[in-house]
């Protein structure tokens, strides 16, 4: 069975800025898929592509089987989307806004009491679309996305500014869908803990590429032998000045990412055993105090670290 999304070898720039540069993937009947990467990574010029707005450079772009062009209106029948904000009309209330994007579809009335349903929203219903906190009015956009029961679904950083419970009862949505229905996901995120929630397979971002994709699982499991130390010092009498630390931890025998603020670092060892020891020769020789340590498998944060030398939120 073919890829109900597939795309190949596609490129995308805006004047002097290469968006997208070289990017594939193929995503199945059914699966979800996490685009994980920082504000900048392509993430969203690729699904505006996979959407149709945009239009590659370069490249080749199959949904269900089938090229944007010619066939806008089956294709656009078969998607949801889901941004990061969508705009209402204020006086409108929260019936009224589902019954006008039913209308679009000729469904029936019971579509929209469906709707209000599945995203918990039953109470809200005469509510004005205006007066709907930021949490709300994303489960309805939420909403909107899914009332054609489309058989893509794409999500452009759909939590972005919501507080941990509104992100929650996104995530609670989603789940239930991938747990009833055979929609696929294509969901853009720079949250960790999104991607592992809600997806099968992530595909690590960074300046228009892919870096690595693959099950939480797999991506884990490569790197499955090295383990992270993240530490602080201890800084006072006979210990170097805090403006000199950064210059002597670039003379480490592993590379630190150290935070100048809050005192605390990370180091990534492949061989624990043999390079903890190394380390602490290191801290020894130049009067460095570890005030404490702990020692944790990498994380999709540390992977990408380690790949960038930047984390996911920077």
């Amino acid at each position: 069975m073919a890829p109900v999304v597939e795309v190949r070898d596609v490129y995308k720039s805006f004047k002097a800025v290469d968006a997208v540069k070289g990017v594939s993937l193929a995503i199945e009947k059914g699966q979800s898929t996490a685009l994980l990467g920082p504000n900048g990574a392509g993430k969203t010029t690729l699904v505006e592509m996979i959407e149709g707005i945009q239009k590659p450079d370069k490249g080749e772009i199959r949904i269900l089987g089938k090229k944007w062009q010619a066939n806008q209106d089956a294709l656009h029948r078969a998607i949801g989307l889901c941004l990061q904000e969508t705009r209402f009309i204020d006086k409108l209330t929260v019936w009224e806004t589902i019954r006008l994007f039913a209308s679009f579809y000729d469904l029936e009335k019971s579509r929209v009491s469906e709707i209000l349903e599945i995203t918990g929203l039953e109470r809200k219903r005469k509510s004005y679309t205006v007066n709907l906190s930021g949490g709300q009015r994303q489960r309805l956009a939420l909403g909107l996305s899914l009332i054609n029961r489309p058989q893509i679904l794409l999500l452009d950083e759909p939590t972005t500014g919501l507080d941990p419970n509104a992100r929650r009862e996104i995530w609670s949505i989603l789940l239930d869908l991938k747990e009833h229905s055979q929609t696929s996901l294509v969901l853009t995120t720079h949250y960790m803990e999104e991607a592992e929630q809600l997806c099968d397979t992530i595909m690590i971002m960074d300046q228009g590429r892919v870096l690595d994709e693959g099950s939480l699982e797999a991506l884990l499991e490569d790197n499955a032998a090295e383990k992270v130390i993240a530490f602080s010092l201890e800084l006072g009498r006979g210990s170097p000045e805090k403006s000199d630390l950064e210059g002597i931890l670039e003379g480490s025998p592993f590379p630190v990412q150290w935070n100048h603020q809050t005192n605390r670092g990370s180091i990534v060892l492949a061989h624990f055993e043999t390079q903890l020891p190394e380390f602490f020769r290191f801290l020894e020789q130049n009067k460095l105090h570890l005030k404490n340590m702990e020692c944790r498998r990498k994380t999709l944060d540390d992977l990408f670290t380690s790949m960038t030398g930047r984390r996911l939120n920077e």
